[in-house]
């Protein structure tokens, strides 16, 4: 799926502004934008994400798809991101709400 490239952009400017120790989820982000939902969100980081924090979005209940979890557990011990016991991210304590674009 090809993305228009200012919604690439933006996706990309919200992600880099979450601070360290925080997330936000990929509704957020789309509800941020305005435009299409969190797959789309999702699309554009797994195709153009590598270069941000990738691991400052989560899903809406704080977990990772398993393929990022390892990598991305040992930032969020490096950053002090709040986790639960289960290794998720405890939402509550570290969601971030992006500002709307």
């Amino acid at each position: 799926m090809r993305h228009p490239e200012e919604y690439v952009e933006a996706v990309l400017a919200i992600v880099e502004q979450v601070p360290r120790g925080r997330v936000t989820t990929y509704g957020a982000i789309a509800d941020a934008i305005g435009r299409f939902g969190p797959r789309r969100v999702g699309n554009v980081m797994a195709t153009h994400g590598g270069g941000v924090p990738w691991w400052r979005v989560v899903r809406a209940d704080g977990s990772l798809p398993p393929s990022h979890s390892d990598e991305a557990r040992q930032t969020y011990l490096e950053e002090g991101t709040p986790l639960r016991p289960s290794g998720s991210v405890d939402i509550k304590a570290a969601f971030w709400l992006p500002p709307e674009a």
